[in-house]
């Protein structure tokens, strides 16, 4: 049956959109398996079937009971291209709400999408920007056209977006630890906006370049908001936390809303399960139970709110998260220590990255990135 109906894409902006808004979505993922195992688009309400590309050359019969016919298809692949040959051999068959992912998942780990968390109480907000590719969180506090974010992602526009339509002077940038599963834009943002770029100096003893250091008790004033340091090792010996403006938690990868962070990305399991487990249980313990948690990775779409952040209250995770209802010391060991997923993709190629030892291209960085995100323990 022919067609000649031109073909219809989608960007990930939009696709990412009505993920957030738990959308009814179907999506034929053409990858391969192995890929699609490790890592695919997960939703609310999303059904998402694989059907590799190389099975689908010589058509789509194999696939026309799966497809639905009464919703949009959304086809997606690696990098955009194969998604437009089988979205266009499955219009053929007949279906006309068929759509190719721009970009392909290469594209889908790349985005950001930035949403309002709250409002500060002198004034200002706050926005978490979800990386909904790779369960990456990162942050902007604004107040009295004053601005700083934490945990920058590589990808600089969205937050450079931000900073011109909220008319932000960016005057600090922080990381809460030197990150292993994804490459930094924190100094580079910081330079181009010259701004201060600021690392625990515990997880900079190998970096190549200057930096300010976040130490135990500093303060940042940002317009009319405090953001507050709070060393919380545990995830690296450096790791540090960071309450704003009385109300909010930025727990780095210390603590997840589902899970809690694993300690050995730099080969220190056994050194850091006690620095882990003194953060969780001891440090975090005497902070207000009201504090809003507000971590730098999420790991499942069951983390999600319904307006697409991520974010709960300190007392209720001290109710329900697991990772910290743990009470017998060596039961606590054994779990971080043996519990732990794959590392992450090139994580030791991102941690020189980071550390400003190896430059590599931009597709180079790309390619280090794909995949989920695996701080946590599970």
């Amino acid at each position: 049956m022919g067609t000649t109906t031109a073909l219809k894409t989608i960007s990930v902006k939009d696709l990412a959109k009505k993920v957030i808004n738990h959308e009814d979505l179907f999506i034929l993922d053409t990858r391969n398996t192995s890929d699609f195992d490790d890592w695919k688009i997960e939703g609310r309400n999303i059904e998402v079937i694989n059907s590799p590309y190389v099975e689908l050359l010589e058509g789509v019969d194999s696939i026309l009971d799966k497809l639905p016919k009464s919703k949009e298809i959304y086809v997606i692949c690696a990098k955009g291209g194969a998604s437009e040959f089988v979205a266009e051999q499955i219009m053929e068959q007949g279906f006309t709400d068929v759509y190719s992912v721009e970009g392909g998942m290469k594209a889908w780990s790349e985005h950001l999408e930035p949403i309002k968390i709250g409002d500060l109480k002198d004034g200002g907000s706050i926005y978490q920007f979800v990386r909904i590719g790779k369960g990456c969180l990162s942050y902007l506090i604004e107040s009295d056209g004053k601005g700083a974010i934490i945990d920058t992602n590589r990808m600089l526009s969205p937050y450079e977006e931000m900073i011109k339509k909220h008319n932000i002077t960016l005057i600090h940038v922080l990381d809460t630890h030197l990150h292993a599963d994804h490459i930094s834009g924190g100094r580079e943002l910081a330079e181009k906006h010259d701004a201060m770029y600021y690392l625990p100096p515990k997880d900079a003893g190998e970096v190549t370049f200057n930096y300010s250091q976040i130490n135990d008790g500093d303060e940042y004033k940002v317009g009319q908001t405090t953001i507050k340091a709070i060393y919380s090792p545990g995830h690296t010996i450096g790791s540090t936390s960071f309450v704003v403006d009385d109300q909010y938690l930025l727990t780095g990868d210390i603590l997840f809303i589902d899970s809690i962070g694993r300690p050995d990305l730099a080969g220190k399991a056994e050194d850091w399960v006690r620095d882990l487990r003194n953060t969780l249980y001891q440090r975090y313990k005497e902070l207000a139970e009201n504090l809003l948690v507000l971590p730098a990775h999420y790991m499942g779409i069951n983390e999600m709110n319904d307006d697409g952040s991520i974010s709960e209250k300190l007392g209720v995770l001290y109710q329900q998260n697991h990772g910290l209802k743990i009470n017998d010391e060596a039961e606590f060991r054994k779990t971080v220590t043996e519990n732990l997923p794959p590392q992450p993709n090139s994580f030791q190629e991102i941690r020189e990255t980071n550390m400003g030892k190896v430059k590599p291209e931009e597709e180079q960085q790309r390619e280090m990135e794909i995949g989920p995100n695996r701080c946590a323990v599970r």
